[in-house]
């Protein structure tokens, strides 16, 4: 990627409203996109209210567990404070937690976006709402349904959302029923963004009053977290490419790319034994300077006398 290909995604990812609005878009296109090709009401007793609230509340659900998988941030809070395997030697200062709960609340927020735009465009419509709704519909006032039976009113209100399914003696019925099932779907959208508004901006104003930061520190940090995350990541590729060179270069005697060549080894049998089961890279403070990795299930770097001869091709 070139450097400027670089700054432009890095400041994509600092501009929190410009991702969240992209979100936005992103999900509205996909509800409108699975409104129109996926949803049908199956229109029958007792699967109205199933489908429609799947379809309203699912998608919503997954993009809330999407939204927390798919940000590096949860899991680098979760490895923090949250894993097991930490230090247990590190205690936690109240700071650190009141960071930590701003860090989260971020993700939270962050998260919420997709699901909220979900249900608050699928209300809006308003036909999974309808479909849902349509057998509790109250028709006791309707003439047509004064000597209806209980079965027949409820496959009659069942067949509302699917139009050629009502009897024309009904439509009447039928066409108010609707109207008030769009008018009760699209105030709780309306209501839902609102909610979701006033949340938001509440949100932010006690973030900010009980933030441990003032605002330029807290615009610091904020530089400070992006930063060191982008220069690790930078120097742990040019590590990890800088250790496997080496190792490379003991297991065949030379690296890909390389023009002066002085001689090729090849591997014996105990170096193949020994990558063909990949293991975990040790981590610890272990003064050996043991590491582990696909190329090898223990290789010391300060032993070369431990390692089995292999059969070196002069050029």
């Amino acid at each position: 990627m070139s450097p400027s290909l670089n700054n432009i995604v890095s400041s994509l990812q600092r501009s929190g409203p410009l991702i969240n609005s992209l979100i936005v878009a992103l999900t509205i296109s996909g509800q409108h996109l699975c409104s129109s090709s996926t949803f049908t009401c199956p229109c029958q007793v007792g699967k109205n209210f199933y489908y429609g609230s799947a379809f309203l509340m699912f998608p919503a659900l997954i993009l809330l567990i999407a939204g927390y998988a798919l940000r590096n941030q949860t899991w680098t809070l979760t490895s923090e404070y949250c894993c097991s395997c930490g230090p247990s030697y590190r205690t936690i200062s109240p700071r650190e937690q009141r960071l930590a709960c701003l860090r989260f609340f971020s993700i939270t927020g962050r998260a919420l976006v997709a699901p909220l735009t979900w249900l608050a465009v699928t209300l809006l419509r308003g036909t999974s709402y309808e479909c849902a709704a349509s057998e509790f519909a109250s028709v006791d006032h309707y003439p047509e349904f004064e000597n209806v039976t209980e079965s027949k009113r409820e496959e009659l209100l069942a067949g509302f959302p699917c139009y050629s399914s009502a009897p024309i003696d009904v439509s009447l019925a039928r066409d108010e029923v609707t109207l008030q099932h769009r008018f009760q779907s699209q105030m709780l959208g309306w209501i839902l963004i609102t909610l979701a508004t006033i949340a938001y901006l509440v949100s932010r104003c006690v973030a900010r009053c009980c933030s441990p930061l003032t605002p330029l520190q807290h615009h610091y940090w904020t530089n400070h977290l992006q930063n060191e995350r982008e220069l690790f990541e930078q120097a742990a590729e040019e590590h990890s490419r800088l250790v496997v060179r080496g190792r490379i270069k003991k297991l065949f005697g030379f690296i890909p790319g390389s023009e002066d060549v002085e001689h090729i080894r090849i591997p014996s049998s105990q170096d193949w034994r020994e990558i063909q089961v990949p293991s975990l890279l040790c981590m610890g403070d272990s003064p050996q300077g043991q590491h582990y990795s696909f190329l090898g299930d223990k290789v010391v770097e300060d032993k070369e006398e431990d390692k089995p001869e292999g059969i070196e091709l002069k050029p």
